[in-house]
């Protein structure tokens, strides 16, 4: 418990010294309104990659409906924001997207994680598309296919950052925890987990309900700042999107995940003068690098402070042998 503690510790120093040179950037105006707007991009994708990462590259479950689950983040702020515009009014409404993806999650989960591969996929795309379809019909609460505008502007830069160093702590505490152990053993082999007492369907639904619930938060944070949704934004591409990125990054690497967010949001940002090629040159550089490391870019790999600590005391130990003799 104390080594979690102190490796947690670590990371939010690294965390606190990123944030120092982010805030000098900004303070200084390096930063422009439109590389303020692709860092926010990137932050906002980092808590939906990371969430899906979890569902599918450390559960096992292959899931295209974590669309769904953000939509109903950004569409409960956007909604609380709109009838309370206070700081208060948005965080009750990130509140109610969480608790409401959970919900959804749960009464989803339990009968759909029972199904396998492309059965799964195609049951959570379906729960994304009802989501969507629930939200154009409900014309008195979400204003139907129009959408909502002029949603009050209370997520910027920092609260973005705070969101994604929480949401990431939370995933890989999780997944040094029991229950994340006993999560990545069901994603190795379901059968050996379940034969050796783990209960697959109840791991398996918190994990799915961890995920959902990352992703309301990031629809929480993109319909605030973006400041209009519609549900044409939260189509089936939208899953796509994210799940490139967790391919992209490395199925079952948080760091991956970083990384692959980082790359494909600073690639977006070059290829905006390209204008109608930009996409042509981003499909044909995600095959290329695919056909060159079809395991992601890091592939299970991670960076770990944990690692570090025990190379660096064992380099200690070694050095003490050799003084005593």
């Amino acid at each position: 418990m104390k080594k979690n503690l102190k490796f947690n510790l670590v990371w939010l120093a690294i965390a606190a010294g990123l944030y120092g040179i982010l805030y000098a950037l900004y303070s200084a105006g390096v930063i422009s309104f439109f590389t303020d707007f692709i860092l926010v991009s990137i932050g906002i994708n980092i808590i939906l990659a990371t969430g899906l990462n979890l569902i599918i590259g450390f559960s096992g479950q292959f899931s295209l409906g974590h669309a769904g689950f953000m939509a109903i983040g950004a569409y409960s702020a956007a909604i609380m924001s709109v009838k309370n515009p206070t700081m208060g009014g948005f965080f009750s409404g990130l509140v109610l997207g969480i608790f409401l993806s959970g919900l959804v999650a749960l009464i989803v989960g339990i009968p759909t994680l029972r199904l396998k591969g492309d059965y799964l996929a195609i049951a959570t795309l379906g729960v994304a598309e009802i989501i969507r379809i629930l939200i154009v019909n409900l014309r008195d609460i979400t204003n139907g296919p129009s959408g909502i505008f002029g949603i009050p502007p209370f997520a910027n830069w920092s609260m973005v950052f705070g969101f994604v160093v929480v949401t990431t702590l939370v995933i890989v505490n999780f997944l040094h925890s029991g229950p994340g152990r006993a999560t990545m053993a069901i994603r190795e082999d379901e059968i050996a987990a379940e034969s050796m007492g783990v209960n697959t369907t109840k791991y398996k639904v918190i994990a799915f309900m961890i995920g959902a619930m990352t992703a309301s938060i990031a629809g929480s944070l993109s319909a605030s700042y973006i400041q209009s949704i519609a549900p044409k934004d939260f189509g089936f591409m939208k899953s796509i999107d994210i799940l490139i990125i967790v391919v992209f990054g490395g199925i079952g690497s948080i760091t991956g995940t970083f990384v692959a967010a980082i790359v494909l949001g600073v690639l977006n940002m070059f290829l905006q003068d390209f204008g109608a090629l930009r996409m042509i040159i981003y499909a044909l550089a995600l095959i290329i690098i695919m056909i060159f490391k079809p395991g992601g870019l890091l592939g299970t790999w991670e960076f770990s402070v944990k690692r570090i600590f025990e190379k660096f005391g064992k380099k200690e130990d070694d050095s003490d042998a050799s003084i005593g003799r």
